[in-house]
């Protein structure tokens, strides 16, 4: 593989602490992504000789307010502290701040120019955080149809957009394939024309948000392309286990292997 894999200790291994279900992941080979890092004991994560790909880079706010935008660069400055201690290289945003459902705490699908512009300028800023602190801040694509209804700049279109106009190293796509084949589908020619940009990419299968092989989408050639492309980076699977953790993982190893 050309690629490095994670698995997101959110989602696998629920039955342990965290601590412990970045301690299994870590022994099983994959490095780690978590979510929210204001609950967690840093340092026992650190401990453990872990890998980790990305964490949560903000706490609150979003793209386009005053007062959101304020807030999201002052989490996000504690984010970069925060990574750190567990020497995170991703701090993951979306494009708005969402609540414990991932319902967005400010919606609104409908994007104005105004709305781009102080998106745009946030992102800047972001991006400038990132690099000074030798980070890299990713915006990922949701979907709105099941899981995320309402939440702006939610289209992989809209978040490569975005990214590409900001045209930092400091800032780049997390590309989440779940989101996308919901969204948009023709994952190959999206993976084509946003590979330039994208920091890191996560996977499900659809329906169901459960382990590459459960669903309609056709991981190995995903995986096929990625080769193609000399895709370097990571793949990660933010995914519920249809059965169990353990089957889950080697079924996405199985195809990306």
């Amino acid at each position: 593989m050309t690629y490095r894999l994670a698995a997101c200790a959110e989602m696998l291994f629920r039955e342990l602490p965290v601590v412990d279900r970045v301690r299994r992941l870590h022994e099983l080979g994959f490095e780690v992504e978590i979510w929210d890092w204001s609950t967690k004991d840093l340092p026992a994560l650190a401990a453990t000789g872990a890998t980790f790909s990305s964490m949560t880079g903000y706490l609150a706010g979003d793209l386009t307010t005053t007062d959101g935008i304020a807030d999201l660069l002052r989490t996000a400055e504690l984010s970069l502290a925060a990574a750190e201690v567990v020497d995170s290289p991703r701090l993951n945003l979306h494009g708005t701040g969402l609540d414990p459902d991932g319902l967005p705490v400010r919606p609104g699908e409908a994007v104005t120019p105004d709305d781009r512009e102080r998106a745009l300028e946030t992102l800047a800023h972001l991006a400038r955080l990132g690099e000074r602190h030798g980070r890299v801040f990713t915006l990922e694509n949701l979907n709105t149809a099941v899981d995320h209804p309402g939440t702006p700049f939610a289209r992989a279109d809209d978040t490569l957009a975005l990214v590409s106009a900001v045209d930092s190293p400091g800032l780049r796509l997390n590309l989440d394939l779940y989101h996308a084949q919901i969204g948009e589908g023709n994952l190959v020619e999206l993976l084509r024309r946003a590979l330039p940009w994208v920091g890191e990419i996560q996977v499900a299968d659809v329906p169901g948000r459960f382990e590459p092989g459960t669903g309609e989408i056709r991981y190995p050639a995903i995986a096929a392309e990625l080769r193609t492309l000399g895709y370097e980076g990571v793949v990660g699977l933010e995914a519920w286990p249809s059965v169990d953790s353990d089957t889950a993982l080697e079924r996405f190893r199985a195809s990306f292997a």
